[in-house]
């Protein structure tokens, strides 16, 4: 074709003109580019591309939703999910042993909570719930109605090996409770079978191999022909599903990704529900969610890093919004009046329980994170020889401090002052300005515009070769900030796992100026609220 070209060109005029041969190697290249098309589809955004695999250890228990949800998304986005299916806890020792793989969904989550504190999985999001019943033949036959009927002679049983399947670790525990458990794991090794997952366990009463088995009550769901039987003991047992992000991944983000679709309450809870699952609370899916984070001052510089980390690991967007708390409730206040929920923020970090307190009936209960006590600041060298709060109501004396309806470290100040008899003088001859935020407190100390400020001493560190700080002795000279989530968030579970990655800073707000105040309980409570 190239050479066709070309002599029909140089035929016309004798000699080769550049001008045609650019423009006849031109054509060439586009016709060969149409005839490659030709071959595909014809349209170059549709040209195949080789497809991301992500790899899934999953609990065989939860096979059927996860395999139509791991299809839908390849679907949807090009993404292969290679899963491979076991007991949760013989894919937790292979997670151990390989160190690879990008997600693991374990059918209870013990062993998720015990992937994490082997450092095999980092963050971990629920997605349903499901408790243990007895499955037994269509009708009932052998009527059986309890667990003492398991243990009749004439009665044979299948059960999960606690050693590899999250069905059977949770039926030792339960009936290890109510007193039932050597007699019936003799019966089993006897005349029983025990199997390594619980989709085996099912299939030997569809079978007749025995006559019943204890399995989930979602994948009792699964045999219709079937019957499933509560017992007492066996209600109490409801297992949490989760899936986690392996430590390893070599693709967190788009682990992450699939894993927020996979618990999405629009996207693959939906698939849950419909197979009989109890689902949780999820958030609504968004292919790049956006997080509004409002945040008092004081928290920015222990908080920036930790946001900028977590928004590039999540592929997210966390819109952060930082002032006095006083002005971020009124926001708040604003918005829900007006009923425009959608600025209204998903998370908030008060600078003190005080303002978080004003707002306690928006978010969910908030968990203590950090504090910080309160100083005087004054100048370098101290020339008004200012050594504690009566000092800032002697004559002369410029003071700089928070405004109370604005922000928490004026509210703070008030009561501080008020306490020592000081603030209604103070406030009369010696305050020269009010702040919005406590950010703009010790800049009026440097640019000389005041004598002193009441701050917070994690706002002087940026400031220290500039000015003196003079501690406060008093219980209320300490500000607490803690971390909540809005009540009707749509992203519960992100917003839980912000607090998961400040609650793992602690060496930033320490290095920020912050005593640490998370104890492991609180953070425990925080992790567990949707």
């Amino acid at each position: 074709m190239l050479r066709g070209l070309m002599v029909v060109n140089t035929t016309r005029r004798g000699n080769a003109n550049p001008l045609y041969l650019m423009a006849a190697g031109s054509t060439v290249v586009l016709a060969v580019i149409a005839f490659l098309m030709a071959r595909g589809t014809g349209d170059p955004r549709t040209v195949a591309r080789p497809t991301d695999t992500l790899t899934m250890y999953c609990a065989a228990g939860v096979r059927p939703p996860v395999a139509e949800i791991a299809e839908q998304y390849e679907k949807e986005y090009g993404v292969h999910i290679q899963i491979e299916y076991g007991g949760s806890n013989t894919l937790l020792s292979r997670l151990e042993v390989a160190r690879t793989g990008d997600l693991y969904l374990a059918a209870d989550d013990s062993y998720t909570n015990l992937a994490r504190e082997k450092g095999l999985v980092r963050e971990t999001i629920p997605v349903a719930t499901m408790k243990p019943v007895i499955l037994v033949a269509g009708g009932n036959p052998k009527m059986i109605h309890s667990i003492s009927d398991l243990l009749r002679d004439d009665v044979r049983v299948a059960l999960g090996n606690p050693d590899q399947a999250a069905i059977g670790r949770k039926v030792r525990r339960l009936l290890k409770q109510s007193g039932h458990w050597d007699a019936l794991e003799k019966r089993v090794s006897t005349t029983g079978v025990f199997k390594p997952t619980v989709p085996e366990v099912a299939n030997d009463v569809k079978l007749g191999s025995v006559d019943a088995a204890i399995v989930w009550d979602a994948v009792a769901g699964l045999y219709p022909e079937l019957e499933a039987v509560s017992v007492p003991e066996l209600d109490a047992g409801s297992s949490q599903i989760t899936v986690g992000i392996v430590s390893t991944s070599t693709r967190p983000t788009a682990a992450l990704k699939f894993a927020r679709y996979l618990s999405a309450r629009d996207r693959g809870l939906k698939v849950f529900a419909r197979r009989g699952f109890h689902t949780v609370e999820g958030d609504v899916w968004s292919e790049r969610p956006q997080l509004t984070f409002f945040a008092g001052s004081v928290n920015r510089r222990a908080l920036e890093p930790i946001l900028r980390a977590f928004a590039q690991r999540e592929g997210v967007e966390v819109n952060t919004v930082y002032n006095g708390c006083g002005i971020l409730t009124a926001q708040m206040r604003a918005l829900q009046s007006e009923e425009q929920t959608g600025g209204f923020p998903d998370a908030y970090m008060a600078c003190d329980v005080y303002y978080m307190k004003t707002v306690a009936d928006l978010f969910q209960d908030a968990v203590n994170v950090s504090n910080t006590d309160i100083v005087i600041v004054v100048q370098e060298g101290n020339p008004k020889q200012i050594h504690s709060l009566h000092d800032l109501s002697r004559p002369g004396v410029r003071v700089a401090l928070g405004q109370p309806d604005q922000c928490t470290i004026g509210v703070l100040s008030r009561r501080l002052l008020e306490s020592e008899g000081l603030y209604e003088k103070i406030m009369r001859d010696n305050v020269v300005t009010q702040t919005a935020t406590s950010a703009l407190l010790v800049p009026n100390v440097t640019t000389g515009a005041a004598d002193a400020a009441l701050a917070y001493r994690t706002d002087t560190l940026s400031e220290e070769d500039r000015i003196d700080v003079i501690p406060i002795d008093s219980p209320l000279a300490k500000a607490v900030q803690p971390y909540g989530i809005a009540r009707w968030s749509p992203h519960k579970q992100l917003a839980k796992r912000l607090y998961e990655a400040i609650a793992a800073g602690r060496e930033q707000f320490e290095a920020s100026g912050f005593r640490w105040q998370l104890e492991e309980k609180d953070a425990a409570r925080a992790s567990a609220s949707p």
